[in-house]
């Protein structure tokens, strides 16, 4: 079992290899690597990053918070590793032996295709999908536990069976698995039938094949006019799609998205600036309690220690208890009576139950806090410093002590944190972590045939399905 920032999570040590790409591999391969650091510096920075711990839950009379980001609600948050899950899985490289990005295999395809939810497909993996008297169910399957609620499917042991196992690491993100379960299972029921006669197995091929692709493409949809502008600001996105706003409202053609860092010679891969820097911006907009209804108005997300009994604390890898049933108004704007609670701003502080993450397992404490998992990723990849990135961006570059930095050159993940809470407010991400983000997103979508934009670009969702919340509550979650 891991948690959200220990080993299984992106790509480890790098070399800087001469290839141009493979699963993972490098935007800026001219730059040089950012100085190496030692432990004790590394953790100094990082306990800099440590927000006083708060007890105090979101509370509806006084939803805003010192430190609390309105802009950007707290189920995007969880939404963000969702999607993060869905791209980048690679269970092989460690902190103890370097890595070259350009050989290490992404367990996770780079393309926004819910493996992560499908796994191998019901042939390969029926486990995951509901059994039938004439065999594989074409529906997902969703099962009610022992607590009387419903669940992931699980074994006698509580581990979850399904294509991703870190979607079960908590309980905000396991419960947007099973909102992508059931809307899978929903849009089962909108396939148009056939044109011809097939015969019981290719019925069901063609169902589940159909319901899969709908269920991408609101995802996909969800990911480029929903999640995408609020985490990088309207201005950095129409840098790279100038014309983003027109296609979400009157789609006509292909898109013409203006890349000039991300562009593969062959096939997607994963850029290391990206997965161990840029996307790990979500980190610091992770709240120390939430609401979950009406009945948990704060529960924390860690507490101190291993053994914990459930309900106590968020973390998941076993059977949701009664009590933890979300109401998603809580996390998105789905009612107009209610508003969410927030995210946290993107800056450099994290809350101070990142700083001692259950079930690491190392006696070195500081493996401990995310904070300094993070920093000393970023050192063992070798990436750049945050200051050479915005050079080869056409930024003007920050200095450490403008983004509260004992380090400078700083390191990239920090920087991209520092320059959020800087030139974003902590609104959203700043020019340079926000290029970096949107490029690769979007570019994956415009690579990939069988995305929307380029399978079907005028597709739309109806109206009532263009916001990660209204598809959620949509699909009865």
């Amino acid at each position: 079992m891991r948690v959200h920032g220990s080993e299984v999570r992106g790509s480890r040590d790098a070399l800087l290899s001469p290839l141009h790409e493979g699963r993972f591999g490098r935007l800026f391969r001219r730059l040089q690597p950012a100085p190496s650091y030692g432990d004790d510096q590394l953790q100094q920075l990082a306990e800099a990053m440590r927000e006083q711990s708060s007890s105090g839950g979101w509370n509806a009379s006084a939803p805003i918070q010192d430190g609390d980001n309105p802009s950007i609600s707290a189920g995007y948050t969880y939404f963000g590793q969702f999607l993060d899950h869905d791209l980048t899985f690679d269970p092989v490289s460690s902190f103890q032996h370097q890595d070259d990005p350009d050989a290490l295999r992404d367990f996770r395809s780079p393309r926004f295709d819910l493996d992560s939810l499908y796994g191998s497909g019901p042939a390969d993996e029926p486990f995951q999908y509901e059994s039938v008297p004439t065999g594989t169910s074409t529906k997902l399957l969703i099962e009610t536990n022992a607590n009387g609620v419903e669940d992931l499917p699980r074994n006698k042991q509580g581990i979850a069976l399904i294509g991703d196992p870190r979607n079960d690491e908590n309980v905000v993100v396991s419960q947007v698995q099973l909102a992508f379960l059931k809307l899978h299972n929903k849009l089962l029921t909108e396939v148009e039938p056939p044109t011809a006669p097939l015969s019981q197995d290719e019925l069901q091929r063609h169902q589940f094949e159909a319901a899969q692709r709908l269920t991408r493409w609101h995802y996909q949809w969800l990911v480029a006019f929903d999640f995408l502008p609020k985490l990088v600001g309207e201005e950095t996105m129409t840098k790279v799609w100038p014309k983003w706003k027109q296609h979400m409202d009157k789609p006509s053609s292909p898109p013409d998205i203006k890349r000039r860092f991300y562009k593969p010679r062959n096939n997607p891969y994963m850029p290391v600036e990206f997965s161990a820097a840029a996307f790990r911006f979500g980190h610091s907009q992770i709240r120390p309690t939430y609401a979950l209804n009406d009945a948990v108005p704060a529960r924390p997300i860690f507490v101190p220690g291993d053994a914990v009994n459930p309900g106590q604390d968020l973390r998941g890898f076993r059977p949701r208890d009664a009590d933890s049933t979300i109401d998603w108004s809580l996390f998105f704007p789905t009612k107009q009576d209610r508003t969410p609670q927030p995210s946290r701003l993107i800056n450099t502080r994290l809350s101070a139950e990142l700083f001692d993450l259950p079930h690491i397992g190392d006696p070195d404490m500081r493996m401990h806090s995310l904070a300094f998992r993070n920093l000393k990723r970023g050192q063992h990849l070798a990436l750049p410093s945050g200051q050479d990135v915005a050079r080869a961006t056409g930024e003007q570059p920050l200095t450490g002590s403008e983004i509260g930095s004992t380090l400078d050159p700083t390191p990239l993940w920090f920087y991209i944190l520092g320059e959020a809470g800087k030139a974003g407010e902590g609104k959203h991400l700043g020019p340079v972590g926000g290029r970096i983000v949107a490029e690769v997103l979007l570019g994956l979508l415009e690579i990939d045939t069988r995305s929307f934009l380029q399978a079907e670009p005028t597709w739309q969702p109806r109206e009532d399905r263009r916001t990660v919340g209204a598809v959620i509550t949509d699909a009865g979650a």
